[in-house]
């Protein structure tokens, strides 16, 4: 019976296996991690193939097919490499770049301008970049797993252990402890913290013991914030595209959603990033393997680009971190928050262009045509922000500060409202709020003094609730 070819590429990636568990088996045996965290790295690394085919599943039922070549992704620089590559010759150990349509886009053919001869150009696309990343380098995730994540954890653990005894004991005694439980910790790889800090405790009383306990089993191990040793980032041209396409993953695969974290709206960060992150299990319920995904708007990822080496050096060298370099880049995001705010803007020009005929006009019973767009999102803004912001708004329309010049029929204050309404629905789920004062979209456009208008309210509202 003739034996069957095993392709090459799987042959190269269990080599790479071997490597990698090789390398966890000799970090273990050294005490730099102990058998909990190198148990749950084998599981991350045993078998690269059939990890990134799971990857590629969830790609699949989200996306479908592929609207372009695949072509190779220079992670180091982030740029695709102008060689298209066959599916069969993708593998765990290198980068690649595609383009998907997202179905049921909510912006889909709802943005173009005409320009000279009627020449129609999207202003908004339903393409969506995909970059798939290499499976991360298993000496880069045990550094971070010994160095960024197990300081997290230690930080954690202090941070509970004083919640704990500020009732009982006073600062000098609880600083004691403190101490020695820095030295317990830094002596050796620790995960089990309510064991080793019970240790250091030595004889307590039982209700200290059951509290410390309780607070220490919320602290997350260093190993488990290892989610990205499989990593996926989606460029999107605007904000509810991302929304789409992460209640899409709820709505399909609800039980491998491991978290959502969306920074859209973040004005907090120190960083001034925005993106949105999904963790999800291309494992089984018994043995989760994660894997990240991360949505961020393709103008925002030109900016982020700039920063890249700066925070590259820095995951290597945490000791060069530059309050001068750090201030300039969160500047830098700002301008990127900016341009991408100016989309926005573009889009509003053109719904306010074609409200005559297409907000307007109804199909009985008082239904628009964008009834339901923009699509209502469980990723949104408190209720009581958007009541204060749509109060001031009527009142804005009433006094006719906002007001429509150019519709194809007369108006009613009932219908003017609803119009505009519906404009800073938009910009509230499309657009990215300012971190800092000052910073309006330039212009005098309807579309512009509505944007910063609402902007500006969002600005308001968090800055006065703090």
């Amino acid at each position: 019976m003739p034996s069957v070819k095993v392709p090459e590429v799987d042959i190269l990636t269990a080599d790479h296996d071997r490597h990698n568990l090789a390398y966890i088996d000799k970090v273990a045996a050294s005490g730099r991690i102990n058998d909990e965290a190198a148990t749950y790295l084998r599981r991350l690394y045993a078998d690269g193939m059939s990890c990134y085919r799971e990857v590629f599943h969830i790609l699949g039922k989200c996306f479908g097919a592929p609207k372009t070549a695949v072509t190779e992704y220079d992670s180091e620089t982030d740029l695709p490499v102008n060689k298209p590559i066959k599916i069969i010759d993708i593998n765990p150990l290198s980068s690649y770049l595609v383009n998907h349509r997202l179905d049921a886009d909510p912006m889909r053919n709802q943005f173009f301008t005409s320009g000279a001869a009627h020449k129609i150009d999207l202003s908004v696309s339903s393409i969506v970049t995909v970059i798939v990343g290499s499976q991360k380098n298993v000496e880069r995730a045990l550094d971070k797993v010994t160095g960024k994540y197990y300081r997290f954890f230690t930080e954690d653990v202090i941070l509970a252990v004083t919640r704990a005894m500020s009732d009982i004991y006073d600062e000098k005694y609880i600083e004691k402890i403190i101490k020695k439980i820095q030295t317990r910790f830094s002596e050796k790889y620790v995960t089990d913290a309510a064991e080793e800090v019970i240790s250091v405790l030595g004889p307590s009383d039982d209700k200290l013991v059951v509290k410390i306990v309780r607070e220490l089993d919320k602290v997350k191990k260093p190993h488990l914030y290892l989610n990205d040793v499989w990593r996926v980032k989606c460029l999107f041209d605007l904000i509810p595209q991302a929304r789409t396409f992460i209640e899409r993953l709820r709505d399909i695969m609800p039980e491998r959603i491991i978290s959502v974290r969306d920074k859209f709206y973040d004005i907090g960060n120190p960083r001034n990033y925005r993106d949105s992150k999904i963790i999800v299990n291309i494992g089984t319920p018994d043995s989760v393997i994660p894997m990240e995904i991360i949505c961020q708007v393709r103008t925002f990822f030109e900016f982020e680009r700039k920063t890249h080496d700066y925070y590259a050096m820095l995951r290597e060298r945490p000791d060069a971190k530059n309050l001068k370099i750090e201030q300039d880049a969160a500047e830098l995001m700002e301008n990127g928050i900016i341009q991408y705010n100016m989309v926005i803007c573009r889009c509003l020009d053109d719904l306010f262009d074609r409200m005559g005929w297409n907000i307007l006009y109804s199909r009985g019973g008082d239904v628009s045509l964008f009834e339901g767009f923009p699509r209502e999102c469980k990723l949104y803004y408190p209720q009581p922000m958007l009541e204060k912001i749509f109060t001031k708004l009527d009142a804005a329309v009433k006094n006719e500060i906002f007001h429509i010049t150019h519709s194809s029929s007369k108006l009613d204050m009932t219908q003017e409202i609803a119009i505009f309404r519906f404009m800073a629905r938009f910009i509230l789920c499309a657009a990215m709020p300012r971190a800092r004062a000052g910073k309006n979209i330039p212009g005098d456009r309807l579309s512009v003094r509505l944007f910063n208008f609402i902007m500006n309210e969002v600005y308001r509202y968090y800055n006065t609730s703090k």
